[in-house]
């Protein structure tokens, strides 16, 4: 048993007769079918251990406990955030375009992507070395990773507690301007704050089962950011 990754000519990513494991066998993730639609913010929600990260890596093809399939979007780009993103040391614009070579994006876009992204104070410093992952505190580190979000322009954007740092009306802001920004690009997302949902347009529980599995369920529906 396997998690089977394809290819189709639709525009939405599905998932089917997908179950989810952990190492030692023991299943978390349950779906029958699930799609995501294009163009369509999806918030996931549900406790701590429900396997909402799991689903994030096993749709990256980076989990590969369990079996079922994954049916991409042919010549689509995704872009996976984690809570705590990688910050290399070296310059600023370094750790803005990683992992790309600084040299693939021109000193006005890494510019403009930082002041997008709420970290204006630091455009003056893009050539400047500098530990960037003990200077910037949590909140900076996860604009940082916005920053590049801006930059490399995803299809797809998957935000595992990517904004968690940040306070609400920040996070909020970041959202609207992701929107605003990147309008073909489909945002799904896992969090806790009941202020996510309205800045999403589809809302995702994971429904505890009484066997111990998950199962993410279709919950009321949020407002257009």
């Amino acid at each position: 048993p396997r998690i089977e990754h394809k290819t189709h000519s639709g525009r939405d990513l599905v998932l089917r007769d997908l179950s989810l494991s952990l190492p030692d066998g023991r299943e978390i993730v349950r779906v029958d079918r699930l799609v995501f639609a294009a163009g369509v913010a999806t918030l996931i929600s549900g406790p701590s251990g429900s396997g909402k990260s799991t689903l994030f890596r096993a749709i990256s093809g980076i989990w590969p406990y369990g079996r079922g399939t994954i049916d991409n979007p042919a010549d689509t780009r995704a872009m996976l955030l984690p809570q705590r993103p990688y910050v290399p040391s070296g310059t600023l614009k370094t750790a803005v375009t990683y992992p790309s070579v600084a040299e693939t994006y021109g000193d006005e876009d890494v510019r403009k992507a930082l002041i997008l992204a709420q970290l204006a104070p630091l455009v003056g410093e893009i050539d400047r070395e500098d530990l960037w992952a003990q200077r910037l505190s949590g909140g900076e580190q996860q604009r940082l990773a916005i920053a590049r979000v801006l930059l490399d322009r995803p299809d797809w954007l998957f935000l595992d507690e990517a904004t968690s740092a940040l306070d609400e009306d920040m996070q909020a802001e970041i959202y609207r301007m992701l929107s605003r920004q990147l309008p073909r690009t489909t945002i799904v997302s896992i969090g806790h704050r009941a202020t996510l949902v309205a800045l999403h347009r589809r809302h995702i529980e994971m429904e505890p089962r009484s066997d111990g599995r998950f199962v993410p369920t279709p919950a009321a529906a949020g407002v257009s950011p």
